[in-house]
């Protein structure tokens, strides 16, 4: 991962040339990888000033749209980025505000892709926050709209998806012949968290990782892998005699592990929509005498709002949430003390200028040498710190 750039960037060694088409939405995460690529370019003796191609999707008042791209895409290596959970963008309808849906920022994408009308030289698609991903599974008569939308995407052309820690990655079955990549940002997330909370300690006696339900226990267990610390999980006691909003109501969440009594707790999780589980876990760890709480989502949407979470922080049972910023975050999150971002875009600019050099992207799918060196110098810093305290103290 630790490339030189100019050996991440040469001219000889490119595929095509790089363009970047931002959708709307992901233009503040398409303007940060940007900016990684290009300083990489000029330190590598090259000439560029932009690496995106202007486009847009504008519609008539009907409510119809139509994709342009306003410059040339023939030979290009074209990266099309975008946010289909950004609900903050809106078009007129009607003469009426609406804001997009996810159907709407996958259908733009499919637009552009068309206005590319076949000319570029390869389509590839940064979709962090994968469309349909939370409809993995097929139980009765459902739809299986994440598998279609690939299955969709590769009889367009795109020959790779980029996306981020995919609620359920076996989605990928329904198009093997095409490039599916599902990356996890887990060491972007130790680094802030080591970075935000300096006296934070990973050892056995200190630290441990709790896994919110058994879905999540495959991520949990790697952080606890690395970490080398234990790890505990909580399952779902659902009442399978009704069905709300789609599915079985979650009763109860059962605590399967060691004592947490005393330690700082990690838990990890794809997303915090409503919150209602996270919080649920976070009371029940405190109650069993933990220390600090500390939470992750890749995605941290929180669509029933964030007052819960300001009275957990107030109370002490949260210390922080960990939200990555491959989607949208409303401003009031961004400015709440116990919400700390992690910047991914300079992972994702890895990707794209190895993508677009035809080089081994293996070292970036499993950083797991790059985390072992951070928690070297984790420990170096702690050791520090603890000295800083016990001369402050005397």
């Amino acid at each position: 991962m630790e490339q030189s750039a100019q050996y991440v960037f040469s001219p000889e060694n490119r595929v095509a040339p790089l363009g970047i088409v931002s959708l709307e939405g992901a233009t503040e995460l398409s303007n940060k990888i940007e900016a990684h690529l290009l300083r990489w370019a000029k330190e590598a003796g090259m000439e560029v000033d932009t690496f995106q191609i202007k486009a847009s999707c504008p519609r008539f008042s009907s409510g119809d749209g139509k994709g342009i791209i306003n410059g040339t895409v023939r030979g290009y290596d074209l990266f099309f980025i975008v946010d289909v959970g950004n609900y903050s963008c809106t078009y007129k309808y009607f003469g009426k505000e609406n804001h997009m849906s996810p159907d709407d920022h996958y259908q733009d994408l499919k637009r552009l892709i068309q206005a590319a009308m076949g000319k570029a030289h390869r389509v590839n698609v940064i979709m962090p926050l994968l469309y349909g991903g939370r409809q993995h599974r097929r139980s009765y008569r459902e739809s299986l709209d994440c598998a279609f939308a690939l299955q969709e995407l590769q009889s367009m052309g795109v020959e790779n998806i980029v996306t981020f820690d995919a609620h359920d990655p076996r989605v990928q079955n329904a198009v093997p012949l095409m490039s599916f990549d599902n990356l996890m940002p887990s060491y972007q997330v130790l680094k802030k968290m080591f970075r935000s909370f300096p006296d934070l300690s990973t050892d056995k006696a200190d630290f441990m990782v709790v896994s919110p339900d058994e879905g999540a226990l495959n991520r949990n267990m790697y952080y606890a892998s690395v970490l080398g610390c234990e790890l505990g999980m909580f399952y779902k006691r659902r009442d399978y005699s009704q069905i709300v909003d789609g599915r079985n109501p979650i009763v109860a969440h059962e605590y399967l592990g060691s004592d947490v009594a005393g330690k700082d707790v990690f838990v990890s999780d794809d997303i915090i929509s409503s919150g209602d589980s996270m919080l649920d876990i976070a009371y029940n760890l405190k109650a069993r005498k933990a220390k600090r709480i500390f939470a992750y989502a890749t995605y941290a949407i929180f669509t029933n709002g964030l007052e819960a979470f300001d009275k957990a922080y107030q109370e002490g049972v949260i210390d922080g949430v960990f939200g990555s910023n491959l989607t949208y975050r409303t401003p009031e999150l961004l400015q709440r003390p116990w919400f700390y971002e992690v910047d991914v875009s300079k992972y994702i600019a890895y990707f794209i200028s190895a993508l677009n050099h035809d080089m081994s992207v293996s070292a970036l799918i499993d950083p797991h040498e790059k985390i072992n060196a951070l928690l070297k110098r984790r420990h170096e810093e702690l050791s520090k710190y603890q000295d800083q305290q016990l001369t402050f103290e005397k």
